[in-house]
């Protein structure tokens, strides 16, 4: 597979089009490439889903737990057994009740991997180029990492997807530090030093708005590719959005993690040559791609915050809340902008979402708090 490539596949059996996809994309040979020399029992692969939280796939924010059966039953299927499935869910959530209620436990028991849970794994320092930034040990761990994030939009930085996915090998502190020091600066270095060697994307049903899902936009596809910002460029460009709109995107490119070319990028779909059979695989090259029909619900009540290098599980309750209400017609009649986000400590105010802003008049508490009870505090100060 060229690094200019991306693969894509449809269909519901997403175990088998995973196999599939692996198979057309020669997996196999990327990691002998990469690990030379070495016996397939002995080289460590590492597996990064998406669990930020602990909802099921189909809720449009984690990753299908058969896109990562099809890796392993791939891999093992191919003599590679040392495998590690790593993850940290976002600040407010546990990554240990993310792997039980996503099923990634009984896929580790089932096919005898191992698990991290990256919230309780050790870490250090890494320093690259102006920014410091703590990576957790399992990184180091591994040989070969494969990611497999999901692609979809975020409220705060428009899309996530490749580069934002391994945010979660991070330990909780310096996700909070990422946001604190405005996102986009600390993922593009992130991206320089977390690397990933390929690239599974679980397009099946990513909600388009929130990172946490709720609204989960169905297509199911799945991509493969080898270049994480290109992947990023391309869904930029799928979600309506410029490369400039996302400046980690361009800033990994800047680094040279990858490529921002998507006009020179080759995009190819995969099919079947029967209706039941793999054999003899179709591939086409890609002509005129699919495209979304969405309304940011982001940037339709944005306006009515002030947000301060807020961490993204908060920001995430207070906008779906704030959705809610301009849905029963109540956001127009709120005069007050709230406040929320780390830079909001210690300061006064009217109204405040989250423990960062404790002394303001009203403050909806938590950290993060939750979408029920920012939505019910808020109608109550409107109403």
């Amino acid at each position: 597979m060229k690094t200019n490539e991306i693969y894509k596949i449809y269909g519901i059996d997403y175990k088998e089009n995973t196999v599939c996809l692996l198979k057309e994309s020669n997996l196999k040979g990327e990691i002998l490439e990469k690990c030379k020399f070495r016996p397939k029992e002995d080289i460590r692969i590492g597996i990064k889903p998406n669990l930020v939280t602990p909802t099921p796939a189909d809720y449009g924010a984690t990753t299908h737990p058969e896109v990562v059966e099809g890796i392993i039953e791939y891999l093992k299927g191919n003599g590679f057994d040392n495998i590690t499935i790593m993850e940290g869910s976002w600040i407010g959530d546990k990554t240990e009740v993310a792997f039980d209620v996503c099923g990634y436990n009984n896929l580790a028991a089932k096919y005898n991997v191992k698990i991290v849970d990256a919230q309780k794994d050790g870490y250090h320092e890494v320093v690259d180029g102006n920014e410091k930034i703590l990576v957790c040990n399992c990184l180091d761990s591994v040989d070969f990492m494969i990611n497999v994030p999901v692609l979809k939009g975020h409220c705060q930085t428009k899309i996530t997807c490749a580069i934002k996915n391994m945010k979660g090998l991070i330990p909780n502190k310096e996700k909070r530090s990422f946001h604190s020091r405005g996102l986009h600066n600390p993922i593009g270095h992130l991206a320089h030093i977390a690397k990933q060697d390929f690239i599974v994307i679980d397009h099946i049903c990513g909600d388009l708005d929130f990172e946490e899902g709720g609204n989960p936009v169905v297509k199911n596809c799945i991509m493969t590719a080898k270049d994480p910002v290109l992947v990023d460029s391309y869904v930029c460009k799928l979600l309506g959005y410029k490369v400039s709109d996302v400046p980690y995107v361009k800033l990994a490119g800047d680094l040279g993690v990858g490529s921002t070319d998507i006009e020179n990028a080759d995009i190819f779909v995969i099919g079947k040559n029967t209706e039941d059979s793999f054999e003899n695989i179709l591939k086409q090259k890609i002509i005129n791609d699919e495209s979304f029909d969405k309304r940011s619900r982001v940037l339709d009540v944005a306006y009515a915050v002030e947000d301060v290098d807020s961490c993204s599980a908060c920001y995430a309750s207070l906008i779906p809340a704030l959705d809610r209400l301009k849905e029963e017609g109540l956001l127009e009649k709120l005069k007050d902008t709230i406040a929320i986000g780390q830079g909001h400590r210690g300061k006064t105010g009217k109204i405040g979402v989250g423990n960062c802003t404790s002394e303001f008049d009203l403050c909806i508490k938590g950290c993060p708090p939750h979408e029920d009870d920012v939505y019910k505090a808020l109608k109550e100060y409107i109403c």
